[in-house]
């Protein structure tokens, strides 16, 4: 990955890609959660950290990166009284569905076998190890590609990493394995040809999606999976009831959640915990970072919305910037070049047009003029901005914190506002207007001289 950043932690569609495999683990219902780390262990433990806590995963750490083989084995001290079944999953798979684990982990116990294995029909299957098999079909072993003839290279069915096998016998074969590879590591993958060996039984499933088989070990890969995970997202949410005009430029995590009859226009990006109610209207060229809108809010074009809060029937944008902290009263409207930030806009209110709200609290049905602002910061501190309810505001107003506009009180356009307002008072904090008669035509006169 050429990163800082462990690999299993690089974020794909909203979530670091070992949150899926864990989250898949937990959804199949199993007795423990085992995560073996290594390499930037400190990393991955911090990123588990909850979930250690809370006692739904356990976490082993591989002192010493000697394969896949040596990996499994690190688990065995916690698994010495447990003789059922184990499922092995790697962490940088993100792609794979609940429903065909369960769907192998149902064939494994139908058939019996030692061991149990998904595999996958790639067109290219360069990276991969793949599936030998015998004159009758059966598997015959793995073989990891670096260590492959160039025939075996010309095999598409890959071994995918996904595993199940009773513990008992799986630790008796990981004793007989050899590190006599191309790596010096115990592989895993030995084991099957040492079941072999020994006539074991083995399952091969093949998976009917060779796309949920695919591991993560570049950027490339990563921007690949990245695009399965959001159109399985968008999917999702096509049949609960969301409306796409274009579903393969909607940029959608995972971890987003969204309303029936709510339409998205082509070109948008919602992420995080961002939460939209049903009705909503979300337009072109908009981002919603942690956003929770209420039901009936429209967003028009190019508006960015951050851990903001918007209640039914808001109305925002276009060119509105939402950043984080603000709640948005129901039917409310923030129009186009309006920048707020930690504020409380109230239900009726608006700011249509060229305006800054920062740390402010703006009652009901107040009317915020054009280029207006709230001059909140004095080069040291934040200081705040309390309009109360049907407050008109004129254009080109500033409020220099922390200043009060009682109710009803009305602000002359043009003024600039250092004392509170008391309510149902008219405010003019503007120098008097001087005409003096013909000085321009003096001053041309002077200059045509």
């Amino acid at each position: 990955m050429r990163s800082k950043l462990t690999k299993v932690l690089h974020p794909v569609a909203g979530r670091p890609m070992l949150q899926y495999v864990v989250n898949l683990a937990k959804n199949l219902g199993t007795e423990r959660v085992l995560v073996v780390i290594g390499h930037h262990k400190e990393q991955v433990n911090a990123f588990l950290k909850g979930e250690i806590q809370d006692g739904k995963v356990e976490v082993v750490v591989q002192e010493n990166l000697s394969g896949t083989g040596h990996a499994v084995q690190m688990t065995k001290p916690l698994l010495a009284h447990y003789h059922g079944t184990l499922m092995i999953l790697n962490g940088d798979h993100p792609l794979l569905k609940v429903e065909t684990a369960s769907a192998l982990l149902k064939a494994h116990r139908e058939d019996g076998a030692a061991i149990t294995m998904l595999t996958a029909h790639l067109e290219n299957p360069e990276g991969y190890g793949r599936i030998l098999r015998g004159p009758d079909g059966q598997v015959a072993g793995i073989v990891e590609e670096r260590d492959a003839t160039a025939q075996q290279r010309r095999i598409t069915e890959i071994n995918t990493g996904v595993y199940l096998a009773q513990a008992d016998s799986l630790f008796r074969l990981l004793e007989e394995i050899k590190p006599d590879n191309a790596q010096g590591e115990y592989y895993l993958t030995d084991t099957v040809r040492l079941a072999v060996q020994e006539r074991l039984r083995l399952l091969a499933v093949s998976a009917a999606d060779p796309r949920e088989a695919l591991g993560i070990n570049t950027r490339a890969d990563l921007a690949r999976a990245e695009k399965i995970l959001r159109r399985r997202t968008v999917d999702r949410l096509m049949t609960e009831g969301v409306t796409f005009l274009d579903p393969e430029t909607a940029c959608i995590d995972d971890t987003v959640v969204i309303g029936r009859d709510t339409v998205v226009y082509p070109w948008t990006f919602i992420e995080g915990d961002s939460r939209i109610g049903e009705d909503c209207v979300i337009f072109s060229h908009v981002r919603i970072s942690n956003g929770h809108l209420g039901n009936g809010v429209v967003v028009k074009d190019h508006c960015v919305i951050t851990e903001s809060v918007l209640e039914d029937h808001v109305l925002i944008g276009p060119f509105a910037h939402l950043r984080p902290g603000n709640v948005v009263r129901r039917g409310a409207k923030i129009g186009n070049f309006v920048e707020v930030k930690k504020s409380e806009i109230g239900e009726g209110s608006k700011a249509n047009h060229l305006t800054y709200l920062g740390d402010s609290v703006i009652g009901k049905d107040v009317n915020i003029g054009a280029g207006s602002i709230t001059c909140n910061y004095d080069g040291a501190k934040k200081f705040q901005t309390v309009i109360g309810d049907n407050v008109f505001v004129g254009s080109d107003t500033q409020f220099i914190a922390p200043v009060k506009i009682g109710e009803g009180a009305i602000i002359a356009a043009g003024s600039t506002i250092t004392k509170d307002v008391p309510p149902g008072s008219l405010a003019i904090g503007r120098t008097p207007q001087v005409n003096k008669k013909d000085w321009a035509k003096r001053k041309n006169r002077k200059k045509k001289r």
